[in-house]
């Protein structure tokens, strides 16, 4: 790794992944694939008459060096670069809009264990996902890049004042509320602080500390157990509300005041009647993972419910071209273009949870307590051989095609979406993992049995069997 004229990089094919550059430190990604990235980011941007990129990276403990090959490697393409330092990626993001960046990288493993990191991209307006990543991977391998001589700029910034006034200026302070803020060691816990410092009410911070090794619990507030330790403080401290956020901050997770989890497609509820007040008729999307209910009620409250792939960085490239105020994902991606920028932030979806608690002057339960009582599973992964897990799912989609009708609904647009008038099941592949992923809903016990039965006979006729924890 130098500043001198860089070579051809092949980038092992299983870190160029969908909607990132994702992998093990020291086993397939290292600080040559770092420089090798800012050449090929850089040399990306420079072609599309760019010429700006943030970097920023969260607090594992292979972050700083990657992000020191990553910019080495934009310099040379003769990139303007601006640091923005240690924090959460919607910091990065909101940086590459307010300082009308070409691009911007996030070094960053997000929830995954912390001998893992990656890479996130964003262009000025778009995301970096999909045939871009891989387009990436062929310059690399070609050392197809471009040279700046000394034109590359370094410029260090400190942006987090300024992220976390703009997230406070749609904060409406209606009234105060007791919180618990479970940061996970994640790189939010900075921003939590200085955000909260300057909020009403009485604030519990658990985990703020950034700390690469996650010593507390994993950074994923999808999963129940990492949020052990919020539920009983919400408990024992009789807070309003318990709020948890991934590992870099994109993803949200929550618990009323009882300590029962809140879904995240069912918090998207809550966000759409806000939103729908203002813009009615307004297009709101959720994924194909999401609870009917949600639909259900994008559609009574006078909006135009659309369900689209799995993937934040598909969510919100829909969401552009659509032009929908709201979008998001089962997983806690979130998404506001009403009054923000378009990108997920768990500490703006936060902050327009407390304003719609604020000004109903009630429980936060309440906001759900008008929604019908629904059972489901968790979401069930389990493995399949790699060349197999597409074609699985569409032999299951022809098998299946020939019996719809009124009352059995086939939904193909991300896997298959079985909808009856007793609820729905969904089988798609993974499009990071040799992995088939699982769900069902219904509106009683005996017929969520059902939709798992239904399941686990046509994975059981493609050869493979599936187990749902009781």
């Amino acid at each position: 790794m130098s500043n001198e004229q860089p070579q051809a990089h092949h980038f092992d094919p299983e870190i160029l992944r969908e909607y990132d550059i994702r992998g093990q430190v020291g086993k397939n990604l290292n600080a040559d694939d770092a420089f090798a990235l800012g050449c090929t980011f850089g040399t990306y941007i420079k072609r599309k008459g760019g010429s700006l990129v943030c970097v920023g990276y969260d607090g594992r403990h292979s972050s700083p060096a990657l992000t020191q090959a990553l910019i080495q490697g934009l310099l040379t393409t003769g990139m303007i670069v601006e640091n923005v330092g240690m924090g959460p990626a919607p910091m990065l993001y909101f940086a590459v809009k307010d300082h009308m960046a070409d691009g911007g990288i996030m070094v960053t493993g997000s929830h995954n264990p912390p001998d893992y990191n990656g890479f996130k991209m964003t262009l000025q307006s778009t995301p970096v996902f999909g045939e871009i990543i891989q387009e990436l991977g062929v310059i690399a391998a070609n050392g197809d890049f471009e040279t700046g001589g000394k034109a590359g700029m370094l410029r260090e910034v400190d942006i987090m004042d300024n992220y976390v006034s703009r997230l406070l200026r749609d904060y409406k302070e209606a009234r105060p509320l007791k919180i618990a803020w479970d940061c996970g060691n994640g790189a939010s816990g900075e921003v939590v602080r200085r955000m909260t410092a300057r909020m009403k009410g009485e604030h519990i911070l658990l985990f703020d500390e950034i700390d690469g090794n996650f010593p507390n619990h994993h950074p994923d507030p999808t999963v129940d157990e990492n949020l052990v330790d919020l539920i009983k403080t919400v408990k024992e401290q009789h807070c309003d509300l318990g709020i948890a956020f991934d590992g870099d901050g994109d993803r949200i997770g929550v618990v009323d005041e009882n300590g029962n989890v809140l879904r995240c497609d069912l918090l998207l509820a809550i966000y759409a009647r806000e939103i729908l007040e203002e813009r009615p008729g307004a297009v709101i999307i959720g994924d194909v993972k999401c609870s009917q209910v949600l639909f259900d009620e994008i559609a009574r409250l006078g909006g135009e419910p659309v369900m689209w792939k799995t993937g934040h960085s598909l969510i919100k490239d829909k969401m552009a071209q659509m032009k929908a105020p709201l979008a998001g994902e089962l997983s806690g991606h979130i998404f506001f273009a009403d009054k923000w920028y378009g990108f997920d932030d768990g500490m703006y979806c936060a902050i327009r949870l407390l304003n719609e608690i604020c000004e109903t002057e009630s429980a936060f339960s309440k906001l759900t307590a008008h929604l019908p009582k629904i059972y489901n599973t968790a979401e069930v992964r389990f493995e399949v051989e790699e060349s197999e897990k597409f074609n699985i799912v569409q032999n299951i989609i022809n098998d299946l095609k020939p019996l719809e009708n009124k009352e059995f609904h086939i939904n193909d647009i991300d896997g298959i979406r079985v909808t009856t008038p007793e609820g729905w099941w969904l089988l798609r592949a993974s499009n990071t993992q040799n992995v088939l992923v699982t769900r069902a809903e219904a509106n009683s016990l005996e017929s969520l049995e059902k939709m798992k039965q239904m399941i686990c006979k046509e994975v059981e006729e493609a050869g493979y069997d599936i187990t749902f924890p009781k």
